[in-house]
């Protein structure tokens, strides 16, 4: 075996832990909404949300590429705020990767607040509590599982995304050449040792953090606050 090839996976993890910090902190506030509201475009939030799940990355990742590119409307206004275009960078592909695995955090967390109820919500009000301060106290915790499922899916999806990332980040060495871009590069070059390392070691992560989650979401109680 050849000396695994560390520039893609530092790379790799750096993007997948972006993405999740910033798909838990939009995503929470959407997921709750979605658990409660009773508002008519409710399914039409939800399949928005779900169309990744669906929708071929490569299609998604050429509209991305239109909207992010510096004649897109997002990418225009980037280009003249920042002097640099979105395409092509890392910035480009958090924006992507938010985008492609927003149903891998919005819906374990939407399951999970449904699966709290409004009964604990109601009787913490009926002592006073506030509605943030009943979010944090009472509905975050007994979600703990939601939270869970929501950041390992999130992460281990980012690390393993293909289409989306070639379309809209392509393969520059240090800036966009992830671990799933450096594989295929690999493969193309018939470099099968240094693809077979980075495949075999996502492999492994992959199932080591999924069988984690399921072993520590059987232990762990429903209802623990």
């Amino acid at each position: 075996m050849g000396s695994l090839e560390l520039g893609p996976v530092w790379l790799s993890l750096q993007l997948a832990t972006v993405t999740v910090i910033v798909l838990l902190l939009v995503g929470t506030p959407l997921a709750w909404w979605l658990a409660y509201t009773r508002s008519r475009i409710k399914p039409v939030i939800e399949a928005l949300i779900a169309l990744p799940l669906v929708l071929p990355p490569t299609v998604l990742g050429f509209y991305l590429l239109i909207l992010l590119g510096p004649a897109g409307p997002i990418g225009r206004f980037w280009v003249q705020l920042t002097d640099s275009a979105l395409t092509f960078s890392f910035s480009g592909l958090v924006i992507a990767s938010v985008i492609y695995s927003f149903p891998f955090v919005v819906q374990p967390l939407q399951n999970s607040f449904q699966g709290v109820g409004r009964a604990p919500l109601e009787a913490a009000a009926t002592l006073g509590a506030k509605p943030l301060d009943a979010f944090f106290s009472i509905a975050s915790p007994m979600a703990v599982r939601g939270y869970i499922t929501a950041t390992i899916l999130g992460f281990t999806h980012t690390l393993g995304e293909f289409g989306v990332v070639l379309m809209v980040g392509g393969n520059i060495p240090g800036s966009t050449r992830v671990i799933s871009i450096a594989i295929y590069e690999h493969v193309e070059t018939l470099s099968y040792e240094q693809a077979h390392i980075l495949s075999l070691g996502l492999l492994i992560f992959s199932f080591s953090v999924l069988l984690g989650v399921y072993i520590f979401n059987r232990r762990l109680p429903f209802n623990r606050i």
